[in-house]
């Protein structure tokens, strides 16, 4: 097991968080899975992953955002596939579909690379929910390559895209060297053109849920609705008279309704029948 401070302090907050009573942690950085590439030895994400969850065993989910594609190792997705209390989230950004632009964004891999990748998790993770973050509108990106950036959502079919139009920001390259040359209707259009795809995409995905028993963590409620999310991270409301009673509890919830952004169900009373008496 690893054993330098940092960690050891991770670890150890994690402990503190569980004595409070939380039952998930996301581990967050700009480039999560580059963690331990400075530090002595050399250990990697999947390391710390192990670590927490071999030394905090009441924590019930460990999550983890945002990778970065060319630190996406065997390892840590191995990692993935083989802790249980590890959940079944990636979130991968590609942000461009077109090779060009990715060169000129400095990302450092092409579209068959970022394709290989995913292939890589789906094989060792079945289950896994794909989430990706893009931007659209990049300085000199065309209609083509735009076009690009389409099909690589139409043909991974990501659960979730967090999308943005290019704008410029102090300080960066593009900022500095490149002009922001698309016009903003431009980007607006191939936003909503973006965004009705994978409208689509999710609708398709979520239907399978039709019917399921997902394990739900509660965390928050509002007029007796419950909303939490499942081991993908899905938001899943359901109603109930003693709602109130499960928040912060691991229910679970009998799927009756999907849409793209959210499912809808009933919870399963006699499974959770222990779980309301321990809240009191």
């Amino acid at each position: 097991m690893l054993c330098h401070f940092y960690t050891v302090s991770l670890i150890n907050e994690c402990q503190m968080l569980v004595h409070r009573g939380v039952k998930e942690v996301t581990l967050l950085g700009q480039n999560v899975d580059s963690y331990g590439h400075d530090l002595p030895g050399t250990p990697d994400l999947a390391d710390l992953l192990q670590a927490i969850h071999e030394q905090v065993p009441e924590l019930a989910r460990i999550r983890f955002l945002t990778s970065h594609p060319n630190d996406m190792s065997q390892h840590i997705i191995d990692a993935v596939a083989r802790l249980p209390r590890v959940m079944e989230n990636i979130n991968l950004p590609f942000q461009a579909g077109n090779d060009d632009v990715l060169s000129r964004m400095k990302r450092g891999y092409t579209n068959a690379e970022y394709r290989g990748i995913v292939s890589r998790i789906r094989e060792s993770i079945p289950d896994v929910a794909m989430v990706t973050d893009l931007i659209v509108g990049f300085p000199g990106e065309t209609p083509e390559q735009f076009e690009d950036t389409l099909a690589m959502v139409r043909d991974i079919r990501f659960d979730k895209v967090h999308s943005a139009a290019y704008s410029t920001r102090p300080n960066t390259f593009a900022q500095r060297k490149m002009e922001d040359d698309v016009p903003e209707g431009e980007k607006k259009d191939r936003l909503t053109a973006l965004e009705a795809l994978q409208k689509n995409i999710a609708t398709e995905l979520n239907s399978v849920l039709m019917g399921s028993r997902e394990q739900v963590l509660v965390e928050q409620v509002r007029d007796l609705q419950a909303t939490g999310r499942n081991r993908n991270d899905k938001l899943v409301h359901f109603a109930h008279p003693q709602v109130p009673a499960l928040t912060g509890q691991m229910v679970n919830v009998r799927i009756e309704k999907t849409g793209p952004w959210s499912l809808l169900g009933s919870l399963e009373l006699a499974k959770q029948a222990v779980a309301v008496s321990t809240a009191h």
